[in-house]
């Protein structure tokens, strides 16, 4: 049998799926492990989805999307974003994960380091592996409030580094980087001339501050940004997102997209359309439970003296159980879904500054959140940080 390509085997599993596959074979589990939105999509998406397939709209629309659905996204991200765009700027994409695959595929080839977040979503380093890019994690500590260390970044450069990536609001984390921050993230970039690559998924989430967009500071066209309507519109499973590149990207993106997908579903085109240019009102109800779910949760937290960081954005909960452990909270993770049939997100699936951290999904019923999280160890006197 022929062998694999070398740079396979170096792609990292992800640490949530092991937890979540192993919670699908077991009956009677909370699953709290992965970022799954537990409201319907709302019934004005679900019949514009309808009403193509009705239609036979089942053809190939262009690479990059269908005009409509462009011109929508081009509006959202003016009226939104303070990010001012073309359609030819625009391209549909199979989720925020081809997105991000597709942005890290034009800007890195073999060898080529990039600078991604730690803590920091999964994918971030798949992706580098996918490529035989190199992946050089950047610590978020909780010393610095979760903030990236400038001087850090800074000792990571070398004459290989191409890219750095932003994730904001932070999944796992919660945190939001404010103007300030992303100016002065933009500024590396600049001196050291790399891309950046935005990723703002759960832009509509945040808690008492406005979000930010990454490419709305940017003069010189060195920002990818990555958007998503799978969290914002509980429609995960249709497979929509979109990838916002610098100008002249217009051919490069024809032809990547046409090699990677060709197009997005043109049913799920017209559910995102719908999404976008439609009503908001479920997305503001959204929003209302998973903040009602987080202030149950840390109060409970509080009450029991687990620590935890208060999120400012998306709707997870990191919360700090080193005190229970034991340096691996990979196979802790998987003890207690065994023994309490509870599916929660190891931290150090999301990188080795994770360790000891775990993260819970508050996009579920509160009963549920509260029932998971009132079988999570408490630590003794004296051993909370």
């Amino acid at each position: 049998m022929p062998m694999l390509a070398p740079h396979i085997s170096s792609v990292p599993g992800s640490g949530i799926r092991r937890v979540y596959e192993i919670a699908a074979g077991l009956e009677g589990v909370n699953f709290l492990v992965v970022g799954e939105p537990d409201v319907p999509v709302a019934a004005h998406i679900a019949e514009a989805a309808k009403r193509a397939w009705d239609a036979d709209e089942t053809n190939y629309t262009a690479n990059a999307g269908i005009p409509p659905l462009r011109r929508a996204i081009v509006d959202k991200l003016a009226r939104e974003n303070d990010i001012h765009v073309d359609e030819s700027q625009v391209t549909v994409t199979v989720g925020a994960t081809q997105g991000l695959h597709q942005a890290m595929a034009l800007t890195l080839g073999p060898g080529d380091e990039v600078l991604v977040p730690d803590p920091g979503y999964t994918t971030f380093t798949m992706n580098a592996h996918m490529l035989s890019a190199v992946a050089v994690p950047y610590e978020l500590r909780p010393e610095r409030d979760f903030q990236p260390d400038l001087e850090q970044l800074e000792s990571l450069i070398t004459e290989r580094t191409r890219v750095l990536i932003v994730n904001s609001p932070s999944n796992p984390l919660g945190v939001i980087f404010d103007a300030e921050m992303l100016q002065r993230l933009l500024d590396f970039a600049k001196k050291h001339d790399l891309w950046v690559i935005s990723d703002e998924v759960y832009e509509y989430f945040t808690w008492g501050e406005k979000h930010s967009s990454m490419a709305s500071f940017d003069e010189d066209n060195r920002v990818l940004s990555v958007f998503s309507f799978s969290k914002t519109y509980a429609m995960t499973g249709v497979r929509v997102g979109y990838l916002v590149t610098p100008r002249s990207f217009e051919a490069t993106m024809r032809t990547v997209q046409e090699a990677t997908v060709s197009c997005v579903a043109t049913p799920d085109q017209y559910a995102a359309l719908a999404a976008i240019t439609g009503d908001h009102g479920h997305v503001a109800d959204a929003k209302a439970h998973y903040r009602s779910n987080l202030a149950a949760a840390t109060e409970l937290l509080a009450s029991r003296g687990i620590p935890y960081l208060t999120p400012r954005g998306t709707f997870y909960l990191w919360i700090d159980l080193s005190h229970a452990t034991g340096g691996n909270v990979a196979a802790w993770a998987e003890r207690f879904l065994r023994e309490q049939l509870v599916a929660v997100a190891p931290g150090s699936a999301f990188g080795r500054s994770g360790e000891g951290w775990i993260r819970v999904c508050l996009a579920a019923p509160q009963a549920d959140i509260l029932d998971g999280l009132g079988k999570l160890p408490a630590p003794t006197p004296g051993e909370a940080s």
